[in-house]
Order: C-alpha cells, then structure tokens, then sequence
C-alpha cells in the first residue's frame, strides 16, 4: 500500500487518548474522507501524519518511506506531504504568484505553468489576497501545495469557510486537480455531502477509533453500527415482529395502498424532488416525492425488505 497507518496512537494526557491504536492503508492515487465530529481527532490524525503533532506509538509509512516508528521521526519539512489550512493561510504582502512560489525549489519550477493552468488561476496572478475570493484563494492555497509535487496531499475542512454557492464548484475543482495530478489525497470534513461527492473511501472516526472504512455506497447502505448509520445520513425507524429495523429515506416509494401510513407535517423542495418529514406511529420520517403532498395528509408507502438495516438492542435508543 501507498500509505501504511499502524497502530497509530495519540494523547495529550493519559486519560484523555484523542486516537486509539490506529490502522488503515491507502492505495496511491485515492481519496479519502475522513469523516467526524468536532474533536473526534481528525485535525490531530492530520498533523501526526504531516510530523507537526509527535505520536504516542504506531508507525507511518508513505510511498515506501517510515516517516514514524519507534525509532524514527522524519521532521515536517523533510515529509513530502501538502497541507491545505481551512482559513486560506496565503501571505497577505504577497502576490498569488508569489505565494505560489515562495521557497519554491528550482527541480519544481517547471511545473508552474501546468499547475497554474489546471488550477484556473491564469488570469489573477499578480493579486494579492484581499483582492481574490475566498475560493480563488483557496485554488491558491492547493496549487501552492501541488505545484512540489507531494506524496501525500492533506485537506483540513478545505470547503468550511465558502459560501454554499461556490461550495459545489470548488468541491468539483479539487476533485478534478487531484484526479488530475493523481496525488494521493486525505480529506478532512464534518460535512457527510464533501465525502459522499469526492471519497474513493470514507473512513468515519469516534472517540479516537476508527469504526469503519469503505466506499460511499457501503458505508451508506451498510452500516456497521448506529453511529455510521446516523452520521451518514437520516434514517426511518421501523417496528417488526418486535425487532427494530431502519431504512434510508430514499428506499421508501409512495404507492397507493399500503400496511404502512405517513401523516405528512412538512414538504419542501430540494431542487429536483421534494423532501418529506412526517409521523409513521411515534416516530419520525423522511422520504422523497416527485410531487409536493398536502400536509396533515396520509400517504401509503412501500420499501424492500432487504433494504431494512438492523443492528443489535445496544442500538434501539441510540437515534432519540
């Protein structure tokens, strides 16, 4: 594997473990998510891999290369790993072009041209900061990091600090820049919609564990515990036979007769269908319609039964 994460852990005091005994591998050239809670260790899983957090114990390997053992400790600046800031750290005295290249070594000065034309930033070189978007300057911020061709390219919330309108478009600009590049690329989020759109692999992290790490199509319709399940998305609870089952909103259909009833309390459009939350017994529901439904309506609705997710009696209460 490209990159080797074993038995990787981390604490600021002995009570308090932010990663427990860590283990993933990465194939080069992928995406992955890594997906949590605020303080659930992902911004320090980040900095133990880049050298500016030491670990505890565990070992790091990247293309070929022990960054962290037991007796090795290779320092930040000898890593050949970029890091992207979620607050666009670009020197403010600088021009674009000059933030792009500073301390930039001669073997990397060829591919200035290429990364500044694949990032879009032809035209607005010679700006400073204060004169470039809040996405403008984070292209910079990741042509800046490319452009010294890294093993290993770390995001840290990359989208959280853009507005809704150019979140999308820059989510699609990063994607196709490190696909591009093939750059081996880590991303951090608490935004289910930055991994869904972006990952080869998810991997969602709590309390310093990892709990599972897949594909987004696994991880969504084959969650391993509560947690997964409900961090990915929102989820129907469903009682049968005295076992409790859940079912995504979208593996609910609407049909005209059904042993299964939803009182309607609130329809909203999302753009290309619309959203409905309602009452099925005491619990609440989401599914989608192709058409808007009156509220304080009943609608008959069907799914598979193999499309129901069960989890252990631990789980019952967990969505409450």
């Amino acid at each position: 594997m490209y990159l080797e994460i074993k038995d990787l852990a981390k604490s600021y005091n002995h009570n308090n473990p932010i990663i427990k005994k860590l283990d993933f591998s990465v194939k080069k050239g992928e995406i992955i998510s890594f997906l949590g809670e605020s303080g659930s260790g992902k911004t320090t899983f980040l900095k133990c891999i880049s050298g500016l957090e030491s670990i505890d114990s565990g070992t790091i390997k990247l293309n070929g290369i022990t960054l962290n053992s037991d007796n090795v400790y290779v320092k930040p600046q000898k890593r050949k790993i970029g890091f992207v800031f979620q607050d666009y750290p670009l020197f403010p005295h600088l021009t674009l072009r000059e933030n792009i290249t500073f301390n930039l070594n001669k073997q990397h000065a060829d591919n200035l041209e290429y990364m500044i034309n694949l990032s879009g930033l032809e035209k607005l070189l010679d700006r400073y900061p204060h004169e470039l978007s809040g996405g403008e300057q984070q292209r910079g911020c990741i042509a800046r990091a490319l452009i010294r061709k890294p093993d290993l390219l770390l995001l840290d919330e990359p989208f959280s600090n853009l507005d809704s309108n150019i979140k999308f478009s820059m989510r699609e600009e990063i994607y196709k820049i490190v696909k591009e590049t093939k750059t081996t690329t880590i991303l951090v989020t608490h935004d289910i919609n930055d991994s869904m759109n972006i990952a080869d692999r998810i991997l969602i992290f709590k309390a310093g564990v990892l709990q599972q790490f897949d594909n987004p199509h696994s991880m969504y319709c084959e969650p391993v515990n509560c947690y997964c399940a409900k961090i990915l998305g929102d989820l129907n609870q469903i009682e049968i036979n005295n076992k409790t089952f859940y079912i995504r909103p979208e593996k609910l259909k609407i049909v005209k007769k059904s042993d299964v009833s939803v009182i309607v309390e609130k329809c909203f459009f999302q753009g290309k269908e619309y959203k409905i939350q309602g009452k099925y017994k005491d619990n609440q529901w989401h599914l989608f319609s192709q058409k808007p439904v009156e509220l304080q309506s009943e609608i008959a609705v069907e799914f598979e039964k193999n499309d129901l997710i069960y989890f252990d009696s631990f789980c019952k209460n967990y969505f409450k």
